[in-house]
């Protein structure tokens, strides 16, 4: 059973940067893929970000140039880098591993405030 372990979530100030890590307790290579998710309050949970083992990445529209995800597989850890953040971006964010990014981790509340 894989486990994934959120860090780096917290209270920020719009405009500012935050880094999420997700600590896998495998190999991140043998995932395939590696993404985030997040949910905001009454809202559904909605894909961020991935990256494939080959090191392709797919962003929603939404985050794009703002967002950066990244995979350190030695460390079997992948990264959020979110830049620019606004109040829009709150939510509980949600590391996802697998072939259908069917593993998930327990969530780390971010919370840009205006």
């Amino acid at each position: 059973q894989v486990q994934l372990v959120e860090s780096g979530g917290g209270l920020v100030q719009a405009g500012g940067s935050l880094k999420l890590s997700c600590a896998a307790s495998g190999s991140i290579l043998s995932l395939r893929l590696m993404g985030w998710y997040r949910q905001a309050p009454g809202k559904q949970r909605d894909l961020v970000a991935y990256i494939s083992s080959g090191g392709n990445t797919y962003y929603v529209d939404s985050v794009k140039g703002r967002f950066t995800i990244s995979r350190d597989n030695a460390k079997n850890t992948v990264y959020l880098q979110m830049s620019s953040l606004t109040p829009d971006d709150t939510a509980v964010y949600y590391c996802a591993g697998g072939p259908a990014l069917n593993y998930w981790g327990q969530g780390t509340q971010v919370t840009v405030s205006a």
